[in-house]
């Protein structure tokens, strides 16, 4: 899904009524958002993917716990898209979204390369050492959404935004596979927890 031909989603059969929640904001907040006059501000939407850092309490920390205790197997069906971007190349992104004067409307913040639930976990894993994770079948992906206040469509929904537009502009990732971002990720975290315990 790139900026142009990407679809929201929320309409697919057998969609749970829960996952429209968090669509239905997005789009109102960018109806809100373009329909607002601003004459002489540039307007950019930006659609970010997951962004991962080796932060306490952020995404990538929750699933790096979910793998260290032995849950890091896929969750649902592991066949939904996952999107992501490292946080070095969020900050690069939005850097250049300010520096370029041409940019305007809704542009992806996205690894170019989204992949399967089933293999983003397994090399989450890698990255750990961790050789097995016991999967999270969907409804115990609902129970613990609902534990945890959010939505399982976080969770669940299958995205595969691409980030085109930057792209296009010539903005070169520095961490476009997941392998190489995890493995950063992961040695960050530990050097983050060791400075924690000093």
């Amino acid at each position: 899904m790139n900026e142009t031909d990407g679809e929201l989603g929320g309409t697919e059969p057998g969609v749970p009524d829960t996952w429209n929640f968090s669509i239905a904001v997005a789009k109102g907040w960018e109806e809100c958002f373009f329909s607002t006059s601003t004459p002489r501000t540039r307007k950019i939407a930006m659609r970010s993917a997951l962004t991962l850092s080796p932060d306490r309490g952020g995404i990538f920390d929750v699933l790096s716990g979910l793998v260290r205790h032995g849950f890091g197997g896929m969750q649902g069906t592991g066949k939904q898209f996952v999107s992501w971007i490292h946080e070095t190349d969020f900050v690069r992104g939005v850097d250049l979204l300010i520096a370029r004067e041409e940019f305007c409307g809704v542009v992806n913040l996205a690894s170019p390369n989204p992949i399967p639930n089933c293999e983003f976990m397994q090399v989450l894993r890698d990255a750990w050492g961790i050789g097995i994770g016991w999967p999270l079948p969907g409804w115990i992906v609902e129970i613990g959404t609902w534990l945890m206040q959010t939505e399982s469509e976080l969770v669940l929904k299958s995205r595969r935004a691409v980030p085109d537009r930057l792209l296009a502009a010539g903005f070169q990732f520095l961490f476009p596979q997941w392998p190489a971002a995890a493995r950063d990720l992961v040695a960050r975290w530990r050097g983050n927890a060791r400075s924690e315990v000093r």
